[in-house]
């Protein structure tokens, strides 16, 4: 089994997970829709309007993405361009590279390394690997360890258009103070695009119901899992 794999399992078994997940679709089910319809429309309005070069740019955390066996699809590839472009533009006084692996295999963050060293960015650039993380929380939680107190300063969080949204959640209730960067110039209106949207509307709605949940009842333990 997969670390993924074993990731995902463990959160289905998470009895906070499974409390979260059931006020969220309660929510939805109760609204006849409407609330999964605002968070699809929040989803989609932020992967549009999204910048493609950032405002600051000093600090940029690049998202990783699952390759197995070493191998990177296209959202991945977007991602690592934009990283070199900006690099070539202006280049970051850090790149962190997110993103860990199954055992045996090269991590997310070590492949991204692998990949812009091959496109041109010197060994003396300054990256950082956070190669233990699992999904975009743990990427994030475990960015801000790694940056300390840098972590309030303006980061840059680059990754795929659809995927913004949930960045930019987690980073709000981290504590962060952040900006976006597309890894795109614009969002392509495909089959692929529109469900990986809707996904990512399900998945940000099921996150900030349950945490405005767990605030409006005060359970801690469900807020230290998403703060």
């Amino acid at each position: 089994m997969t670390t993924r794999t074993a990731h995902r399992l463990a959160l289905i078994g998470d009895r906070d997970v499974l409390h979260s997940l059931a006020v969220s679709l309660a929510a939805c089910v109760l609204s006849a829709g409407l609330v999964y319809v605002g968070y699809f429309l929040h989803v989609l309005r932020v992967a549009r309007r999204a910048p493609h070069h950032p405002e600051h740019g000093e600090c940029v955390l690049l998202f990783g993405k699952h390759a197995p066996c070493g191998h990177i699809d296209h959202d991945f590839e977007a991602r690592l361009d934009r990283a070199v472009s900006l690099w070539r533009s202006r280049p970051p006084q850090r790149l962190v590279l997110l993103g860990g692996g199954a055992p045996g295999e090269p991590t997310e963050a070590e492949i991204a390394r692998r990949v812009l060293w091959q496109r041109g960015i010197g060994l003396e650039a300054p990256l950082v690997l956070e190669a233990e993380s699992r999904d975009t929380l743990q990427n994030l939680r475990n960015a801000r360890r790694l940056l300390g107190e840098g972590v309030r300063r303006r980061v840059t969080l680059l990754s795929n258009r659809y995927h913004l949204a949930r960045c930019a959640l987690f980073a709000r209730q981290l504590g962060y103070d952040w900006e976006l960067c597309a890894a795109e110039p614009r969002l392509r209106w495909t089959p692929r695009t529109l469900l990986r949207l809707a996904g990512e509307a399900a998945y940000v709605c099921w996150i900030d119901v349950g945490t405005r949940w767990a605030r409006l009842i005060g359970h801690r333990r469900m807020l230290a899992k998403v703060t």
